[in-house]
Formats: structure tokens, C-alpha cells, sequence
């Protein structure tokens, strides 16, 4: 049943991000409201699969390769919706549906065994720790698709071009702004994960501070970041800058994210 579940909510998945690139090119009200109904009936089954093997297992699904992608990708969708009961910007799903796709295809590929957890992640930190970590990713995910966004409306503003997808798209103020929102949101996320772990691993290890990959990398991360919301804020970086930084943080968390699952490194490989 467990694997039905997310069958189901990849192949919406895969059908919403379809119509989303159709959308990109010939847009229509219709293929907005198909594209979006599609990612709500895919997330549908994808939280009914979190919630089901959660219950098979008896702690969050979060704490393998194939669980942990799986919920990043859905951590990402339960973004997106929140974003739009304020916004209403169901364009951006086409931005962002090709790096949910991405991550559960990934998922799909791996093993979903369900195991028995081991000693170290049987802690009260383990949903603490990782779903702050996962919604901040999330966060960070969305300001990735947006910073693109950004991109592509500038380009169609320097060529003067003021049809087609022009006109579907936020202005660039309003791309700004948002993405300088999502920043907001996930760096305080990312440096309580950072907290968390931390209190994780004194109560795990004896220490603070390992300087396992993860953490580096993490540590990199939230430099990347936090030099974006300093030099909007002192320097006056906004726009394009602010774009492509926010397009960088993001490959940054994704390289960190397979690097270090598919070379096994660290103590982070287990979750």
C-alpha cells in the first residue's frame, strides 16, 4: 500500500511538471488550474504515504536516503501551497516541480526498507532536528525557483519583449521581494537546525562540533545565506545579485544533499 501511495503521488508529479512546462509556452487559465490541482492530488498521496509508513514504522520517515529525499520534496510542495494562500503565484509550480521531480525520481530509485533505528536516532532530536532542516531546504528550494524567475523576467525586460510569458510573470520588484522573503524564512530555519544538531550530537557523542561533511557543508550553506541578507541589507544588493546568489545557496544544499549520501561519508549518511 506504502509503495502505491508514492507511485501515485510521482506520477502527478510527473504530469503536473508536463503541464507546467506547457504552461511556460502556451498558457491558458485551464492549464493553470490542471497544473495546479495536479501537484494538490499528488501531495495528497505523497503525505498519505509519510503518514502511512509513519505508522509502519513508528518514527518519522525520515531516516534513510529514500525517506529523507521523499520528504524534502515534500517539504517543498507544503511550502508552495503556503505561499500561495498569500501570493497566489501558481506559475512558480513550473519553476519548481522540475526539482521535486528530480528528488522523488531519486527516491524512487533507492531502497525503502523499513528498518529499526539505530541507537544514535532514537532521540527526541530526530523530528526536532531534521523537520526544521527540511522546511528551511524547503524554503530555500522555493527562493531557487523564484531567483529564476527573477532571471528570465529580466531577460524578457532588457529585450523589450512584453508578450508571452512576460505578461504571466510577477514583475520584478514583486520577484524581489519575495525572494528576499523566502531567505528570511529559511535562514532562521537553517540556523536552528544548525542549533539542534548541535545539542544532537553533544547528547549523542559528547560534542558540539565533529566537523562531519554535513555540518561543513551546512556551515557553507548558511555563510552563502547569510552574505545575501547582509549585502541586501548594508550593501543595497537586490535583483539580479540577489537572484543568482539565492540560485547558488541552493546548488550548494543540493551537492551537500547527494554528495554526501551517495559517497557515504560522515555521520549524516544515515539520515
Amino acid at each position: 500500500m506504502e509503495s502505491y501511495l508514492f507511485e501515485f503521488a510521482l506520477i502527478f508529479y510527473f504530469l503536473a511538471t508536463l503541464v507546467g512546462i506547457v504552461e511556460l509556452f502556451r498558457s491558458r487559465k485551464i492549464t493553470s488550474l490542471i497544473m495546479f490541482f495536479l501537484v494538490g492530488v499528488g501531495f495528497t498521496f505523497h503525505s498519505a504515504n509519510i503518514i502511512y509508513r509513519y505508522i509502519a514504522a513508528g518514527y518519522i520517515p525520515i531516516t534513510n536516503f529514500h525517506e529523507s529525499t521523499s520528504f524534502f520534496s515534500w517539504s517543498i510542495i507544503l511550502i508552495f501551497f503556503l505561499l500561495q494562500l498569500r501570493y497566489r503565484m501558481k506559475i512558480l509550480s513550473s519553476f519548481v516541480m522540475p526539482v521535486v521531480l528530480v528528488l522523488m525520481i531519486s527516491s524512487s530509485m533507492l531502497s525503502r526498507e523499513i528498518r529499526p533505528l539505530s541507537p544514535v536516532l532514537q532521540s527526541y532530536w530526530l523530528i526536532i532536528h531534521t523537520v526544521i532542516a527540511f522546511l528551511g531546504n524547503a524554503a530555500f528550494a522555493l527562493a531557487f525557483g523564484v531567483g529564476t524567475m527573477y532571471l528570465v523576467q529580466e531577460h524578457y525586460v532588457k529585450s523589450k519583449n512584453i508578450g508571452g510569458l512576460f505578461a504571466r510573470l510577477p514583475s520584478l520588484q514583486t520577484l524581489d521581494e519575495l525572494n528576499y522573503r523566502l531567505i528570511t524564512i529559511g535562514f532562521p530555519l537553517l540556523t536552528l537546525a544548525i542549533l539542534t544538531g548541535s545539542l544532537w550530537a553533544e547528547t549523542a557523542w559528547g560534542s558540539f562540533w565533529r566537523w562531519d561533511p554535513r555540518e561543513v557543508w551546512s556551515l557553507v550553506t548558511w555563510f552563502i545565506y547569510a552574505i545575501i541578507l547582509h549585502a541586501r541589507l548594508i550593501a543595497g544588493w537586490r535583483g539580479k545579485r540577489a537572484a543568482i546568489l539565492s540560485i547558488a545557496g541552493f546548488l550548494t544544499i543540493i551537492i551537500a544533499f547527494f554528495g554526501i549520501k551517495l559517497l557515504h561519508k560522515g555521520l549524516h549518511v544515515f539520515l
